[in-house]
């Protein structure tokens, strides 16, 4: 089931939730595109690829855009058991299959992290929260299909007595979509964090990386970024 991505075009200011990823990098870049005073909201939640949040922190000050860090790792026990959050658990390789997606899923992440960017908005007047759900991540993860972004929405409409509006500008677009936004809006990718991995280069074998190369190579361009071992067979 394929729906539009929710609007917020009224919106004069907008919390984004910024990872760090190429996604959500995409986010921030266009909403600051559209004219609206953004501010970025990241959160460490114990993620093994922390190095993410070193990334966005390094985007927003080069760009001097409002940024905080959440530092929610107190709830890491209750999401503990994914290889995202557990370094006990394997990193699973290859492109993303029934096999291997289920040790990359957080518990309950995006409801977690979208409460929170709707408290902040509320808190600071303002009228939207951005995040990166994209078409690709649709069969992957519940919390980035339709259904979920939309519900969300309605929810932050009447959760508080400030309706906030939930904008998702991807939910119905592929990795490759996104990168060739961005690349048409002149970004560059080597400001971004894809890698599940936290070490100095990115493994080129997780299923993010090579969803990641994958985006590069039906853009037919090169990914900036240097991996420890970038696939010989990913193809957009």
């Amino acid at each position: 089931m394929s729906l539009p991505p929710t609007s917020g075009a009224d919106a004069s200011s907008t919390v984004v939730i910024y990872s760090g990823g190429m996604d959500s990098y995409t986010v921030l870049h266009r909403a600051i595109k559209e004219g609206l005073e953004v501010h970025a909201l990241s959160f460490d939640y114990g993620q093994r690829h922390a190095k993410e949040l070193d990334i966005a922190k390094a985007v927003c000050k080069q760009h001097n855009i409002p940024h905080q860090v959440v530092d929610i790792r107190a709830i890491h026990g209750l999401i503990d058991n994914s290889a995202l959050t557990n370094p006990d658990i394997s990193m699973p390789e290859g492109d993303y299959a029934a096999d291997n997606l289920p040790t990359t899923v957080v518990p309950n992440r995006n409801m977690i992290l979208l409460s929170l960017a709707i408290a902040k908005a509320v808190n600071i007047g303002a009228e939207r929260v951005d995040y990166g759900a994209h078409g690709g991540d649709h069969i992957l993860y519940p919390d980035c299909r339709p259904e979920f972004v939309h519900a969300m929405n309605q929810v932050a409409g009447i959760a508080n007595f400030e309706p906030i509006t939930l904008h998702a500008p991807y939910l119905a677009s592929s990795k490759a979509d996104i990168l060739r936004d961005g690349l048409a809006m002149g970004l560059n990718y080597r400001d971004t964090w894809t890698c599940y991995e936290g070490r100095p280069l990115a493994c080129g074998k997780c299923g993010s990386c090579r969803e990641r190369l994958a985006a590069f190579a039906a853009n037919n361009t090169s990914d900036p970024l240097a991996y420890e071992s970038t696939p010989a067979q990913v193809t957009g």
